[in-house]
């Protein structure tokens, strides 16, 4: 189902049908044995790579396709409708460690990472929480002390995604001094690779949704990182990552809104089928009003997402408009694979039926890259910014 409210362009459905097609046919298959025994299938995030997906927003000067993000929006809810572990690994490789590179890293960075992340040959990642810094990121403690031609790291990220598979990672660190505290102006960029002496993976979470997606924490112990993997200007790294968050949000969106979406076509597919009282369950009002309200709420995420995406392509501010398409979505999709369960009754709370892991899914999305919480608080103050 599809209920986009702008008109697409012949590229964009074509990109839309190869990541559909990709995802039925590859990816489908494996999700729920990948989702029960949490496995990170590194190869169809190689295929990802040589289809594009891994360089949709990255220009064609550095070895990616150069599209907007409408169409990077359009082809991530496809994965995501199908595998929301997949769908993140893409979303954050494409919206946070590749644009903060591609805006703030010299042209001697971009060479060296940026064109094979596009290929996929890299995978991305970005580190900035940590145990004691989550909605309060720069209250972030890990430490980077200046040691000749290099920069000594020390301390510990949490929650990364993909940190244990990835090739490159944009980590946040201070580079102020622990008596001269600078707050987020303290704050740098590093470009970190896990080859360099002092870099170690901790903790694997045990999640209860996005189970195929790794979440890991990063130990940095005299972590010897090159000055030159410093991106762009010292103590300019909290912005960057905050600004970057932006791109972030609506990849987080678009996840949701296909996890959404799917629960969506998965409730309405089985209450045509199932029968009680001499019926199907879609010929009972109290089943109509369940997927009418899911669908609506499904089209009003998804026209938010492309209006931000839009406004993005434009080259607009989007810190309120990112905001808000991730609050909506993501409380959306928590909504509607809720309903989603209650539609199918003790069928969606099993395994036999998809509605079971995609609200588990869907949860995190509604904590990750910035709680409705935060969102809520970002949204009002842009109100005053104005």
């Amino acid at each position: 189902m599809s209920w986009a409210l702008i008109p697409l362009t012949e590229e964009q459905r074509e990109i839309q049908r190869l990541a559909h097609d990709f995802a039925r046919e590859e990816i489908a298959p494996h999700s729920d044995a990948w989702d029960r025994d949490a496995i990170f299938d590194r190869g169809t995030i190689n295929r990802l790579g040589e289809l594009g997906f891994l360089g949709m927003l990255i220009p064609e000067q550095w070895g990616g396709l150069g599209l907007d993000t409408c169409t990077y929006v359009v082809a991530l809810e496809e994965i995501a409708a199908v595998d929301a572990s997949v769908a993140v690994a893409m979303s954050v490789h494409n919206s946070l460690p590749t644009q903060m590179i591609l805006r703030w890293g010299t042209d001697a960075q971009r060479e060296r990472y940026l064109r094979p992340m596009a290929r996929g040959e890299l995978l991305g990642a970005f580190a900035l929480t940590e145990p004691d810094a989550g909605s309060d990121a720069a209250s972030l403690r890990t430490q980077a002390v200046r040691d000749g031609d290099c920069w000594v790291l020390t301390g510990t990220k949490a929650w990364v995604t993909s940190g244990s598979d990835a090739d490159v990672i944009l980590a946040m660190a201070r580079t102020d001094r622990p008596d001269d505290r600078r707050g987020p102006r303290g704050i740098s960029a590093f470009i970190i690779t896990p080859d360099m002496p002092g870099f170690t993976v901790g903790k694997k979470e045990d999640k209860m949704g996005l189970r195929a997606s790794p979440t890991v924490q990063l130990l940095f112990e005299n972590l010897r990182v090159p000055a030159t993997n410093m991106l762009g200007a010292e103590g300019s790294g909290f912005v960057y990552a905050m600004q970057s968050l932006d791109n972030g949000r609506l990849g987080i969106a678009a996840q949701s809104v296909g996890i959404a979406r799917a629960a969506l076509e998965v409730a309405t597919a089985y209450a045509a089928e199932r029968r009680q009282f001499g019926k199907p369950l879609k010929e009972f009002q109290a089943i109509q009003f369940k997927l009418a309200d899911m669908a609506t709420r499904v089209t009003a995420a998804r026209a938010l997402l492309y209006a931000a995406a839009a406004a993005r392509d434009r080259g607009e501010s989007i810190t309120q408009f990112s905001s808000m398409s991730k609050l909506l979505a993501s409380e959306t999709a928590m909504w509607v694979t809720t309903q989603a369960i209650q539609i199918l009754g003790g069928y969606g709370y099993v395994r036999d039926y998809p509605v079971e892991r995609l609200f588990r899914d869907a949860k995190v999305t509604e904590i990750y890259e910035g709680t409705s919480e935060i969102q809520r608080i970002v949204i009002a103050r842009e109100l005053y910014a104005k």
